[in-house]
């Protein structure tokens, strides 16, 4: 006759749990909010695509220059202080073969308005670069506009761009009339898009 021996259950043998503390859950909530806030923010920006036809030029951005590309002798150029000018801003990499079937156009067309004294100003973004190479770029398309990195991609996403080349030109009251993805055409492409800002 065997006898029945109770056996111990795992549950019977484990230390009781202990519930975690409500701030702790409420932290972890929190959190996960956050965390899910900032990526539906990014994931609405990517969606919208670049800054609009309409828009005004973002306020309180600065490039500082590469040495040797400053802009009336400044080694910073901030952008609200272009406003009055027709501003063209180019996005471009050293990297980035399109960019350079651009790049003697863009800078033939800023000496002919520099050469004229017309209210223009082009300013050159370097877009996730290394300085040698993005200097190396410069020199040989002998760039002359401003130039510089953009430090920490502030100026590339304010204007949300998508890749390089991209350029935006803005009118004299610093709104965005025109964008162009992808390389320019020719120099006679930039200065009819220019031609015609100078002329309201």
């Amino acid at each position: 006759m065997s006898e029945n021996i109770p056996s111990v259950t795992q549950e019977s043998a484990a230390p009781p749990r202990r519930s975690v503390p409500l701030w702790v859950q409420g932290l972890v909530w929190g959190l996960l909010l956050v965390l899910l806030a900032v990526v539906a923010l990014g994931l609405r920006r990517r969606q919208e695509g670049h800054i609009q036809i309409g828009e005004t030029l973002p306020e309180g951005l600065v490039l500082t220059t590469f040495e040797g590309y400053e802009y009336q002798g400044q080694g910073q150029v901030a952008f609200d202080d272009l406003r009055g000018k027709v501003i063209l801003i180019n996005f471009w990499a050293s990297w980035c073969n399109p960019c350079r079937d651009e790049a003697a156009e863009l800078e033939n067309t800023w000496r002919y308005y520099q050469a004229s004294g017309a209210d223009v100003v082009f300013v050159g973004v370097d877009y996730v670069d290394v300085e040698p190479d993005a200097r190396a770029y410069l020199q040989e398309f002998d760039i002359t506009y401003p130039n510089g990195p953009d430090l920490g991609t502030r100026i590339s996403q304010a204007f949300r761009i998508q890749g390089v080349p991209e350029t935006y030109v803005f009118d004299r009251q610093g709104v965005l009339r025109y964008i162009k993805i992808g390389p320019f055409a020719s120099e006679a492409e930039i200065r009819q898009v220019v031609d015609d800002l100078l002329g309201e």
